[in-house]
């Protein structure tokens, strides 16, 4: 067995990473913590004991600053093996300064036992290991004086002791030519943040045995030095790496760094032991300086032409312009390729060593919505044994989420075992912003510009779709039609920004109070349509209803505080009918809403309830009806729904009654003290009747210059005016009376004679 000497030279880490046995200057309250560590401390000094051959090394007492006595073999052998011909740098710091000697390797043995937790590969344990235990040779330039003081350094003395960083990476460069030991080296001092440094390397640019040796240090110095203050325990120096988590260290490094002391130590310490002794000195070609008695290292180009299979295989993954990772069955990164560097911004010393998760990445859905670790792709994939591929986004070097798309491919042993995953990660921001461009190019086609609903073009493509298939699948479907109320008077008092704003309160009342499966669309002016999937008439009546009474319930500041209201038709599905027929149904029952005094609900088809106090329309037999007085063929250049919105103006605006609609014919009932103040003196006013049959046809047309030539919808009104009674006298003055309403009716249906309208859309001869 070791002696006790023994064991306060080399004060080792183990579970908690080591205090020191000499405890008698510590308080009472670090008593009892230091002898439940004791038996810890001393399995790892009983592995080294069994793996060593040789006699007992001396102590050197870290509380005394003579001159230390020789070490013998063993200690040599344990030193050696890690460092090669330079383990006499260690041995020089060990004469100059044994506590700073025995508190490296606590921090080389603390490193070891993490690298070996978190399944780092063997080339970046020898590199932790190495740098670990030289990183503060550079303190053989300071002076004793400063070495050995037990009380705090003021502000001068901790600068010149901040000078050995420098001397120390001088030292070592001398004898080593390991870029990554001295790297290790050179940056085990700098903060995380970077701030406090002449160069602007920080973050994850630090190499990640740098940032390991910083937090292990600072644990060890808060539990061990004395010249760094009073002594903290266990529970305050981990809160005091918690604090500095960001600033001072890596705070990934540090959540590990505390899982690492949860977890029990023994086996590690066992395992670090063997590892040190035995397993390295068969590799000592891995070592970054050869030892005493070694053969001559074989050159770089012996070594490429042993194995050229693995040099064409690395060439090849660092030209990819994709991203190639590698990681273990437990998701430890070991492969970073270069393509993986462009794509992240993130180095591979960065990320070798740490585990694969979203949060490295900052890892996102394409909605923008982070993923979380238990919906990891790479552990899915793992879990699975399968392959998997999804479009994803990652923060990209220059700061902003990308696109890639992510494929994990699980590794499988010969044996059928699995032993990690191979992650490639392909670039697709031009194919997103392709999709992008498709997708809007698709909502310009297919949505109203105002509303963002769907508009006349995608609703009746999709209302052909919507019938087919609850006709085949013989589930029922409905359609409600819906129109603002005075929506002329709402531009004509409140302006057209008001009339806008009651459109776009309407569309997202009804997007809001409909289902995901049905269909919003504004059908044209102040009127929408929606399809309602799946539903009876009387559940589609019910949500019509919902809606008008909270369209009429709710205030708009835009109408001074005003309340819209809104008129509804509903039709059914029924058996032989045709998109034609059901729109036709729901709009006829829309225009009974509007004559009924409007803000209601009205259902046309089977099931719909009929009005009991429903007239037979004697006069709208020929026989009894009264001669013409005008008769007119109108053509209008909007389409057939437009105009009957323009319809609609002129019957809310001339107060007239509708007396009968029967598909695309309506027949209205004015008098003609409408017309303002052509009535002569003494005349009573007349009553008249207007009888309108629409037609839309197509005509190609250009302009006068023959430009935008094209297919263009033209809605045909053929119009007659007759007196209500059938009267002769003063026929003229009824005549006149009825051009008087012929005029109006045309300014508003912006309609003319169809003879000129003809005229007018042929080209002007001689037009260029």
């Amino acid at each position: 067995m070791l002696s006790d000497a023994t064991s306060s030279s080399l004060d080792p880490f183990s579970a908690g990473f080591g205090m020191p046995l000499d405890v008698h200057a510590l308080a009472e309250r670090r008593r009892q913590e230091t002898q439940s560590r004791v038996a810890e401390i001393n399995s790892l000094l009983s592995a080294l004991e069994e793996a060593a051959t040789e006699a007992d090394p001396p102590s050197f007492s870290p509380e005394t600053p003579a001159a230390p006595r020789p070490v013998d073999n063993r200690y040599n052998k344990l030193i050696q093996v890690r460092l090669g011909i330079a383990s006499g740098l260690y041995t020089a710091l060990q004469h100059k300064h044994p506590t700073t000697a025995s508190h490296s390797l606590r921090v080389a043995l603390g490193c070891s036992a993490w690298a070996l937790y978190k399944r780092l590969d063997d080339d970046t344990r020898d590199v932790i290991e190495a740098a670990s235990l030289l990183h503060d040779v550079g303190k053989i330039s300071i002076p004793d004086t400063l070495l050995n003081k037990r009380s705090r350094l003021t502000l001068d003395e901790h600068s010149i002791v901040e000078t050995h960083w420098e001397a120390g990476i001088h030292i070592l460069s001398c004898c080593c030519s390991a870029p990554r030991v001295l790297d290790a080296v050179r940056y085990a001092g700098r903060r995380f943040d970077g701030i406090g440094s002449d160069s602007s390397v920080g973050g994850d640019d630090l190499p990640l045995e740098s940032r390991m040796i910083a937090i292990v240090d600072a644990f060890d110095r808060m539990t061990s030095d004395p010249s760094c203050g009073p002594l903290s325990t266990r529970e305050e120096a981990l809160q005091s790496l918690r604090a500095g988590a960001g600033s001072l260290f890596d705070p990934i490094l540090v959540s590990q760094f505390v899982e690492l002391l949860e977890n029990d130590h023994e086996l590690l310490t066992h395992q670090v032991a063997g590892r040190w002794l035995n397993e390295l000195g068969r590799k000592q070609c891995d070592l970054p300086w050869p030892l005493h008695d070694d053969a001559e290292q074989p050159s770089v180009a012996v070594i490429e032409e042993a194995d050229p299979k693995s040099l064409f295989e690395q060439q090849l993954i660092d030209s990819m312009h994709d991203g190639v990772i590698f990681v273990d069955e437990f998701k430890n990164i070991f492969m970073w390729s270069k393509g993986a560097e462009r794509l992240t911004g993130v180095s591979s010393t960065a990320a070798a060593g740490r585990q694969f998760t979203p949060a490295l990445l900052d890892m996102c859905n394409t909605a923008g919505r982070r993923i979380k670790d238990e919906a990891c792709p790479v552990s899915r994939a793992l879990a699975s044994i399968a392959q998997l591929r999804q479009r994803l986004e990652i923060l990209g070097r220059q700061g902003e989420h990308v696109a890639i798309d992510l494929h994990a491919i699980p590794v499988l042993s010969p044996e059928g075992e699995l032993r990690g995953a191979t992650v490639l990660l392909q670039d697709a921001q031009s194919e997103a912003s392709l999709e992008e461009k498709c997708d809007a190019l698709h909502d310009e086609v297919t949505k109203d510009p105002m509303t963002k609903v769907a508009n006349r073009a995608e609703f009746d493509r999709m209302l052909a779709l919507f019938i087919e298939a609850h006709q085949q699948a013989s589930l029922p479907c409905s359609l409600i039609m819906s129109d603002i109320d005075h929506f002329k008077s709402i531009n004509d008092t409140f302006g057209h920004q008001a009339g806008d704003d009651a459109i776009i309160t309407v569309a997202n009342l009804l997007k809001t109070m409909c289902r995901s499966g049905d269909l919003v669309a504004r059908y044209g002016g102040e009127e929408f349509a929606v399809l309602c999937a799946d539903c009876t008439m009387a559940d589609a009546a019910a949500r019509a209803d919902q809606i008008r009474k909270k369209l009429s319930e709710t205030p708009h500041a835009s109408l001074g505080t005003r309340k819209l209201t809104s008129s509804f038709g509903v039709a059914q599905l029924q058996p032989g009918d045709t998109p034609e027929t059901l729109l036709r149904r729901s709009d006829e029952a829309l225009l009974q809403a509007k004559q009924q005094g409007r803000n209601q609900v009205v259902q046309l088809g089977m099931n719909a309830p009929r009005p009991s106090n429903q007239k037979k329309k004697w006069w709208n037999f020929g026989m009894f009806a009264a001669p013409p007085l005008i008769e007119a063929k109108l053509a209008t250049e909007v389409p057939i729904n437009v105009a009957i919105e323009k319809l609609r103006g002129f019957v809310t605006d001339h107060k007239a009654k509708i007396i009968s609609t029967r598909e695309k014919r309506v027949e209205l009932e004015m008098s003609s003290e409408q017309l303002g103040n052509y009535r002569r003196q003494g005349d009573r006013p007349a009553v008249y009747r207007i009888e309108l049959e629409f037609s839309e046809e197509r005509r190609k047309k250009s302009n006068t210059f023959g430009l935008a030539a094209g297919t263009y919808a033209q809605t045909i009104a053929e119009v007659t005016i007759r007196p209500k009674r059938h009267r002769n006298r003063r026929r003229d003055d009824q005549r006149d009376r009825a051009k008087l309403i012929l005029q109006s009716l045309k300014g508003y249906l912006m309609a003319s004679d169809v003879e000129v309208a003809e005229e007018k859309s042929q080209p002007a001869l001689g037009a260029h």
